[in-house]
């Protein structure tokens, strides 16, 4: 399996990201609470330098509490202050704002009398319109479930604190093995279009069988059974037939990836924290 991205997008990704640096002050890299390290971009230290940055794990409110929390520590080790968000609620904004402040302080690269600027960066569908929208108290960005929604570039003032520029569609996921597709598929941070909607569900079956069975039994009656039975499954449960009597397992596959994106699933972590330095 392999997921191809989009080189020209990329491009000009790049061309954005170095144009409005200079002007920014600080970086707030929001990244999938589910994902904390497969949804970072592989080039974004050697594109930020020495910039100062937070950290903002977004969604945290479907990830899995305790692996959150190691996964702060895990980011902070390595040097970025971290704070678990979720921008839908406005969950930890609070925080967050205090923490670009003390990280401005520190810095000490605001001119007096100037107003400090933050740039917003992710791939996509990580929630960076849904955070802006949640530090500025109002519907400013363009908010969707699917990846590269956000339109146009623009400053937006966060209080008398400082301003945002909403970077849209900027980072691109690191795109390995054919696990990080799976995870990328499975929090919906890649086109249906670009990996096969049944593969990244048999893989999130699997991925939870081994990890959170008990969440399979308490959505789907079933925590035994494989991926392709688990469709199926699924599939007569809830009516998915196609002529004939068989099961529509690429609709059932939609059902699943759309039930884990939805927490319908539980709290879980697919990056966890034992595999990644703690």
């Amino acid at each position: 399996m392999s997921v191809h991205w989009y080189p020209g997008h990329m491009r000009k990704a790049r061309r954005t990201i170095r144009e409005h640096l200079r002007a920014c002050d600080v970086v707030l890299e929001v990244l999938d609470a589910r994902i904390p390290y497969t949804s970072r971009n592989p080039d974004l230290n050697a594109l930020l330098g020495s910039k100062p940055r937070v950290v903002v794990l977004n969604k945290e409110d479907l990830a899995d509490r305790v692996a959150t929390s190691r996964w702060v520590r895990i980011l902070e080790a390595g040097g970025h202050p971290a704070v678990p968000v979720c921008a839908l609620d406005g969950t930890g904004i609070g925080e967050l704002v205090r923490k670009v402040r003390r990280v401005l302080e520190v810095a000490g690269s605001v001119a007096a009398g100037r107003t400090p600027r933050a740039m917003v960066v992710g791939i996509p569908n990580v929630g960076k319109s849904a955070l802006i929208n949640a530090l500025t108290g109002r519907r400013v960005a363009a908010t969707g479930c699917r990846p590269g929604i956000t339109r146009g570039k623009q400053w937006i003032r966060v209080g008398p604190y400082f301003e945002l520029l909403d970077t849209p569609g900027i980072l691109w996921p690191r795109l390995g093995d054919a696990e990080v597709g799976f995870k990328l598929a499975a929090v919906g941070a890649v086109k249906e279009e670009v990996l096969p909607v049944r593969e990244a569900a048999l893989w999130l079956v699997e991925w939870l069988r081994r990890y959170h069975p008990v969440s399979l039994e308490a959505r789907y009656g079933a925590a035994h059974l494989s991926g392709a039975e688990m469709l199926q499954h699924i599939a007569h449960r809830r009516g998915f037939l196609l002529p004939g009597g068989r099961p529509d397992e690429d609709r059932a596959a939609r059902a699943v990836l759309k039930d884990f994106r939805e927490g319908q699933l539980g709290l879980v972590t697919l990056d966890l924290p034992d595999a990644f330095g703690e």
